[in-house]
């Protein structure tokens, strides 16, 4: 039996969220409400923002959960467990409520990215599996959007399956790709899955496969004339892979009347390959002949390319995008903002730290986003309690990240708040968008955001504020804590 055949991605959690909820159980936590945030502390590559990803899954995950008869005899086994304990995970489910910016969102770190509001076990056993879905998605849908604004508005394909480490990166790596903004996949059971398209031509393989280059080049536009991309640098790119696919264009698709073909490069120095490939294929008359690129690419080497005068129309980026190469951990973590007593009230509590990096906003909280009314872009965003409100009719006052003696006036803005309700008692309230709604909304909002916060090197650092009563209560927390 294969190794999926066997799993309840239930049983996917870190040991302690076992141990600990034992410990609740037996201690009277059980039904305790608890508030968690899931938000992550720097963004990738040291960019200006991340996307969020990895939503559907969670929502999967959730209205699967639960502990079959083999799980509830494994945990027996392991004589830790009560018994009290095991039966209640028998009868296990989500009951409780969740809040999350929907998947294709800009996000800055230190923000809610989801809220979870939970009795203290539920909350707890989640844990695991939220973090994996949403770091391994957002990390990707970052990288693949620097990719794509580094392209340029020309096509960027997702290639990276064979470099993904294991199958699940190597499905949703691709579906997170799309959403940051890849127009596809070579991975055929994302586009089976999730609707993300694949699609590919030829490896090597094929033109070896022939006695002769020029045989493979006719053999296949014969076979796909309305998908004609020839891989051209099996032997020499410029002495004989641009000369016969030219050589079967002319013998096959010319007289088919079809224009639209392709030729593909995988080796070699791109920007000058590109340039007298192009000057090739214009000469000969196929002018409309898309040029593809593959080999190692990610946005720094995509944007060098592009800067020489490459003449490039797709780009193939595999390895160092599907595993976020250069920095391939997102980082994201769960942290306990608040409990909620008998009585409905809500108790802040705030981790602390050494590292201030690592210092928690407590409390349960909103997140908005403010839009400038005259340009239609992010100003800020400004995190507050949850029983706050925002008049968006009067000027604001938000601080500075860089220097919080200094504010900003915030005038003429639209605030929007950025969670939504996903799950309510332990039910359903969301209904996922299709996947090219989700990216069509990705690279909408990513376009809300100012040009200096996009820069790859030394972005801007995008206004991310608390309201003055949110800062109180992290304040006094702060004090008390430090006199214990």
């Amino acid at each position: 039996m294969a190794i999926q055949d066997k799993l309840n991605l239930t049983m996917l959690c870190d040991f302690y969220e076992l141990t600990m909820g034992n410990g609740y159980f037996e201690k009277g936590y059980k039904d305790r409400i608890c508030y968690f945030d899931v938000f992550f502390r720097q963004c990738p590559d040291h960019g200006g923002f991340a996307i969020a990803a990895g939503l559907e899954q969670i929502i999967d995950y959730i209205q699967n959960l639960h502990f079959s008869p083999e799980d509830i005899e494994y945990l027996r086994g392991r004589k830790l467990f009560s018994e009290e304990f095991l039966e209640y995970l028998s009868n296990f489910r989500f009951t409780g409520d969740i809040w999350a910016v929907p998947e294709g969102t800009p996000i800055f770190p230190k923000e809610p990215i989801m809220t979870i509001r939970a009795p203290a076990i539920e909350a707890q056993l989640m844990e695991t599996f939220i973090l994996l879905s949403i770091n391994h998605q957002s990390l990707i849908a970052t990288k693949a959007n620097r990719v794509v604004r580094a392209a340029q508005e020309r096509t960027v394909l997702e290639f990276g399956s064979r470099r993904a480490q294991g199958a699940d990166a190597a499905i949703l790596g691709a579906r997170a790709a799309y959403i940051g903004g890849c127009n596809g996949t070579a991975c055929t059971i994302s586009d089976q899955l999730f609707g993300v398209y694949a699609g590919g031509t030829m490896a090597h393989a094929w033109v070896q496969m022939f006695d002769t280059e020029y045989e493979a080049f006719k053999a296949y536009c014969e076979m796909y004339p309305n998908n004609a991309t020839l891989l051209v640098d099996t032997y020499n790119t410029l002495k004989s892979g641009v000369p016969n696919a030219i050589k079967a264009f002319n013998e096959v698709l010319k007289p088919m009347g079809i224009t639209k073909c392709g030729i593909r490069l995988d080796s070699g120095d791109m920007a000058y390959l590109s340039r007298q490939a192009r000057k090739m294929l214009d000469e000969a008359g196929w002018t409309d002949c898309q040029i593809s690129v593959s080999n190692s690419l990610d946005e720094y080497i995509i944007q060098d390319l592009l800067r020489q005068g490459a003449q490039i129309d797709m780009f193939g980026v595999g390895e160092r995008l599907i595993t976020a190469k250069s920095e391939p951990v997102f980082g994201g973590v769960y942290k306990l903002t608040a409990v909620e007593e008998a009585d409905g009230t809500v108790t802040p509590k705030i981790k602390i730290s050494e590292n201030t990096g690592k210092i928690t906003n407590p409390h349960y909280k909103k997140l908005y986003r403010f839009y400038g009314n005259d340009t239609g872009k992010a100003i800020a965003d400004y995190l507050c309690v949850y029983d706050e409100t925002v008049d968006d009719s009067k000027d604001m006052e938000i601080f500075d990240p860089e220097a919080t003696w200094k504010t900003k006036t915030v005038y003429d803005f639209t605030a929007k708040e950025l969670q939504v309700p996903i799950f309510k008692n332990g039910k359903l309230v969301y209904k996922c968008p299709s996947i090219a709604d989700v990216r069509k909304y990705c690279l909408e909002q990513v376009d809300t955001l100012w040009d200096e916060v996009k820069r790859f090197d030394n972005p801007h650092t995008y206004y991310v504020d608390l309201s003055q009563k949110l800062w109180d209560i992290k304040y006094s927390l702060l004090k008390q804590q430090g006199k214990k």
